[in-house]
């Protein structure tokens, strides 16, 4: 971290005479109000000081500080700061202070909010997407898929002009999803760019657009239905990895917990992170899933060994915070609720400690399937628990089910049997 020079006024003096001065306090307020370290407390107030030095010598009036300005204060002022005085210029820090700075002076009501860009792709976009949500209820990932690639398509034909979608044709369509295909390695993935272009088309022909043709364009590429074994645990994995919970270590409490709901319950990420203590009937031993994929309330049992996992994280870790997540942030923004990166970050730093080879959280979902048929559950009962709303993607199972599938086969060629 490099030492610069700054002027012998202090930090106090410049937050207090500099064009930021009447908004100090908010700005310590909204740092406080997240419960930041009192190190980084210090640091994001000396960033933004440094910055009001900065903006006092080049004249500069409140109302033009923005994302423009302060990306020129890090890209030209900081690597080149020649300021008198012992002053510590991180970009990372200088950075994260004065994104800070922004959301407060905005609260306040004393810069104009971020510009929104209005260009007619972005407004077509916007349109879509509101048509996903409300018309097709569309998860909010399956939006920003289908989004981007037909932003992709719309951009690279219109750039900022007006859009005629009568100018696409079926030859853009089948170079663009050529042009497409080579970001994915694998035929699954290549399949949502047909998926998405092809959902936008019906779209627009909802809207009374010719547009028949483009949906026919380009075809799914060759991925055979339910062609491999869904990838899951093995009893003496899950073994391995629920023998290696408990353990003392910082957040370990709330791992556990995370595990645990992935493990026994079969939740996705997101709805784990989106677990509210409303959610949970502790007497009744229900847990209520909310905003699921399947947009739609589910009543799951809460297992003992799960409610005993989160129990121990409430009354032992879990920060004291307003917030009705049951799992939050431990380091500032405090207060907050854990996001789905979290979730799986906390999945795959859990694998890496019981020593089993594996990073994708979904595995735990296909291991709840692959556990409830070994057990004799049906196919029924297993969509029901990963609450699929079509019988149809559950169907993947069927290859686990050896107790069925073993009535069903016929014996070797051969065979004495």
């Amino acid at each position: 971290m490099g030492i610069v020079h700054c002027s012998r006024r202090t930090d106090v003096d410049w937050l207090a005479d500099g064009l930021i001065g009447p908004y100090v306090d908010a700005f310590k307020q909204h740092l406080t109000e997240g419960r930041y370290a009192a190190n980084t407390f210090a640091s994001y107030l000396g960033g933004i000081a440094h910055f009001a030095r900065w903006a006092r010598t080049r004249r500069l009036r409140l109302h033009r500080l923005d994302e423009r300005l302060i990306t020129e204060f890090l890209d030209d002022h900081l690597p080149n700061c020649e300021c008198a005085g012992p002053t510590r210029h991180d970009r990372g820090d200088h950075s994260a202070a004065l994104g800070h700075l922004l959301v407060v002076l905005r609260a306040q009501g004393a810069i104009a909010p971020p510009p929104v860009s209005a260009t007619p792709v972005h407004e077509e976009l916007r349109r879509y997407g509101e048509h996903m949500e409300h018309v097709r209820g569309l998860a909010p990932k399956t939006r920003d898929i289908a989004l981007r690639i037909v932003g992709r398509l719309l951009t690279a034909r219109f750039g900022n002009g007006a859009i005629d979608i009568d100018a696409i044709k079926p030859e853009h369509v089948r170079r663009f999803f050529a042009q497409q295909a080579k970001l994915y390695r694998k035929p699954a993935s290549a399949g949502s760019v047909v998926a998405s272009l092809r959902g936008y088309f019906r779209y627009r022909t909802s809207l009374g657009d010719l547009v028949h043709g483009l949906i026919g364009a380009v075809s799914y590429p060759a991925n055979w239905a339910l062609s491999s074994l869904p990838k899951s645990l093995t009893a003496e994995e899950v073994n391995q990895l629920v023998g290696s919970l408990g353990e003392p270590g910082r957040s370990r409490r709330r791992a556990d917990a995370i595990v645990r709901c992935a493990l026994d319950l079969g939740l996705r990420s997101g709805e784990v992170a989106r677990l509210s203590l409303d959610d949970i009937d502790w007497r009744a031993g229900t847990v209520t899933l909310r905003h699921t994929k399947g947009r739609r309330e589910d009543v799951l049992p809460l297992p003992a060994a799960t409610g005993e996992a989160i129990a121990t994280y409430l009354r032992n870790e879990r920060p004291k915070t307003s917030n009705r997540a049951v799992f939050v942030r431990h380091i500032a923004p405090r207060d907050e609720p854990v996001g789905p990166d979290l979730v799986r970050k906390t999945i795959r730093q859990a694998y890496a400690r019981a020593g089993l080879p594996y990073t994708r959280s979904h595995l735990l979902r296909h291991t709840i399937a692959n556990r409830l048929l070994a057990g004799g559950s049906s196919l029924k009962e297993v969509a029901d628990v990963l609450r699929h709303r079509s019988l149809n993607t559950t169907m993947i199972y069927a290859k686990l089910d050896s107790r069925n599938l073993v009535k069903v086969a016929l014996p070797w060629p051969g065979s004495a049997a």
